[in-house]
């Protein structure tokens, strides 16, 4: 189980830039924020990596990097690219599921076409939204088991605000009897 404040599983993938994302690599100002989606036959993260993309300037406003990665192949990734019209965000692709699972990441079977008609992979990782400190320690965990109902990117960008401005601690990391 993933814990605030601990150091973040490794994550290295390809991205459609052609330049790996190294988490260990990454030098945000302020903050990482990895957001892991389900594949190109998902309808409700196609809207909500436009979103990430339309918003990926004011996370870089608050030194908050972005990046969206799936275990889709290359060319999902690179159709879910268009499909969004992706400008800002980095898209990655090719997230092992023994990696994804290190990420708490919940998987699943395929169930044949999706309701836009395009076939599910026979399995891959659920939704999940983190924000890393430059040490690649975690501060904020989000993970689904379904497609719906996920973090509100325009919400995070306003309480990034706040975050800075009060020097915000991770909260969720006290792991002792209860």
């Amino acid at each position: 189980m993933l814990i605030p404040r601990d150091i973040a599983p490794a994550l290295v993938v390809e991205t459609l830039s052609g330049t790996p994302y190294d988490l260990s690599l990454e030098r945000p100002a302020r903050f990482s924020l990895v957001c892991f989606y389900r594949g190109l036959h998902c309808p409700v993260c196609s809207n909500y990596l436009r979103e990430l993309d339309r918003l990926t300037p004011a996370f870089g406003e608050r030194g908050v990097t972005t990046v969206a990665i799936s275990s889709d192949t290359e060319e999902r990734a690179r159709q879910m690219s268009q499909k969004i019209g992706a400008v800002n965000l980095r898209i990655g692709y090719g997230l092992e599921l023994p990696e994804a699972r290190k990420w708490g990441l919940y998987i699943s079977a395929s169930r044949g076409e999706s309701s836009i008609g395009i076939v599910e992979p026979p399995l891959f990782s659920e939704p999940g939204v983190f924000l890393l400190r430059p040490d690649q320690s975690i501060y904020y965990i989000s993970v689904q088991s379904m497609p719906f109902v996920r973090p509100n990117f325009q919400e995070m960008v306003q309480a990034l605000d706040f975050i800075i401005s009060t020097d915000y601690p991770a909260r969720g990391e006290y792991i002792g009897a209860v």
